[in-house]
């Protein structure tokens, strides 16, 4: 049996997710983070993506985080985020149309927008679609 672990999912606007998991799988900044009850205790800075969370029986619910930091202690494992929404609340369209402005405006030398600021943009609305992708997957096998 597969020890649980308290999860906290709160942004600067509110707390997005509160309850027990068996597992927390998030985009970290060096790669994706598996965490399970038990892990060492751990900070770390996320990046814009997709967090995933295992509950008994399988069930999942998904997020996205526009970044933040992860921290686990014994019994809580706590995501920070900057920004946190549920992941069928993502606006696939918009998402999209964030990602063709940002791509328009980093080979346009004249736009307003400054190539690192469309850099950041263009990250933002990949991850954004990387966690809608990700829970279609996860739809297309159940």
């Amino acid at each position: 049996m597969t020890k649980s672990i308290r999860c906290e999912v709160v942004s600067a606007e509110a707390s997005i997710y509160s309850g027990e998991a068996e597992q927390v799988v998030a985009a970290g900044r060096m790669g994706d983070l598996g965490i399970l009850g038990g892990h060492t205790p751990l900070l770390t800075e996320l990046a814009p993506g997709p967090v995933r969370i295992v509950r008994g029986g399988g069930e999942e619910d998904h997020f996205y985080v526009s970044g933040g930091f992860l921290e686990v202690q014994p019994d809580v494992v706590t995501v920070l985020a900057d920004t946190a929404v549920r992941a069928d609340d993502l606006d696939e369209a918009a998402a999209e149309q964030a990602r063709q402005e940002a791509l328009q405006a980093m080979h346009d030398k004249t736009a307003e927008l400054d190539y690192t600021r469309a850099a950041a943009e263009l990250a933002e609305a990949m991850a954004q679609l990387r966690t809608i992708q990700q829970l279609r997957r996860k739809a297309g096998r159940g």
